[in-house]
C-alpha cells in the first residue's frame, strides 16, 4: 500500500494535457473548452469553442475498441447544429475495418439540406433515424464539456516517464492528486513503463489532480490533436 501510495504521490505531476485557448481568440469573445469520458468500450474526446454564450463549433475523437474509430467536426450557429465531417474507421459485414465518411449539412430548423455516406468507396443514403443520432451526439459533446467544465474540469494529454508528467502543450508537473482508484496493473505500468496517458483533470497552485483517466498507451502514441475537417 506505501508503494502504491507513494507512486500517486510522484505521479501528482503526470497528467495535465492539451487544452489550450488561443489569445487572439479570446479579444474576439470566443472560448474553447475541451473535455472527455469513457462509457463502456467507448473513449471521447471533446473541444468546444463558444461565441459570448453560443456554440461556434466543436470536435470530438472517439475509439470504439476493436470496433474502429472516428473524429468529427461541427459547426453551429445560434444554438443549432448546421453542419458537421465525420471521418474513421468501422467494421463492415465480412467484419473487417474499413474507412467511412458522413458529411451533412442542415438548415436553421434543423432538418438536412445536403447528405453525403461513403464507407470503403460505396456511397449510400443516411436514414432519418441515424441523422437524429447524429444530432444528439453533438448536443452530448456540448453538454458533456460544459458540465465538465463548470466542475473546473477539462482535457489533460501527456506522457509520463516514471517520474515526471510532460504534457503536450509544453508544461511539466511533479506533483500529482488521483481522484479514482487505479487498477494494480494500471500503478505497475506508470511504475515501470513510459507512457502516453489522457485523462480528465485540473489544476492548482502547480499541483494536478486527476478526476478520471481516459486513455493509458505507449509513449508512441501521438498527441490526439482537435479534428479540423470543416473548411473555414
Amino acid at each position: 500500500m506505501k508503494k502504491a501510495f507513494l507512486l500517486v504521490s510522484l505521479l501528482s505531476t503526470f497528467l495535465i494535457g492539451c487544452s489550450s485557448t488561443s489569445p487572439r481568440k479570446n479579444l474576439e469573445q470566443f472560448e474553447t473548452h475541451t473535455g472527455g469520458q469513457v462509457m463502456g468500450d467507448a473513449t471521447s474526446f471533446y473541444w468546444v469553442t463558444n461565441k459570448l454564450t453560443q456554440p461556434h463549433t466543436s470536435a470530438d475523437y472517439v475509439t470504439v475498441g476493436d470496433y474502429g474509430w472516428y473524429q468529427t467536426d461541427y459547426a453551429w450557429s445560434e444554438g443549432v447544429l448546421r453542419e458537421f465531417i465525420r471521418e474513421g474507421e468501422q467494421r463492415n459485414s465480412s467484419n473487417e475495418l474499413v474507412p467511412y465518411r458522413v458529411h451533412v449539412r442542415f438548415n436553421k430548423s434543423g432538418e438536412a439540406v445536403y447528405q453525403q455516406y461513403r464507407i470503403d468507396s460505396k456511397i449510400l443514403p443516411i436514414q432519418a433515424k441515424q441523422l437524429e443520432n447524429y444530432q444528439k451526439e453533438a448536443k452530448s459533446v456540448l453538454e458533456t464539456t460544459m458540465k465538465q467544465n463548470d466542475e473546473g474540469l477539462r482535457l489533460v494529454q501527456g506522457y509520463w516517464d516514471g517520474s515526471s508528467f510532460k504534457t503536450c502543450a509544453g508544461g511539466e508537473f511533479d506533483r500529482i492528486e488521483f481522484n479514482q482508484t487505479l487498477p494494480s496493473f494500471v500503478i505497475d505500468r506508470l511504475a515501470s513503463v513510459e507512457s502516453y496517458a489522457a485523462f480528465l483533470g485540473s489544476d492548482s497552485l502547480g499541483k494536478m489532480s486527476v478526476e478520471e483517466l481516459l486513455m493509458l498507451a505507449e509513449d508512441s502514441h501521438d498527441c490526439v490533436v482537435r479534428p479540423s475537417l470543416l473548411k473555414e
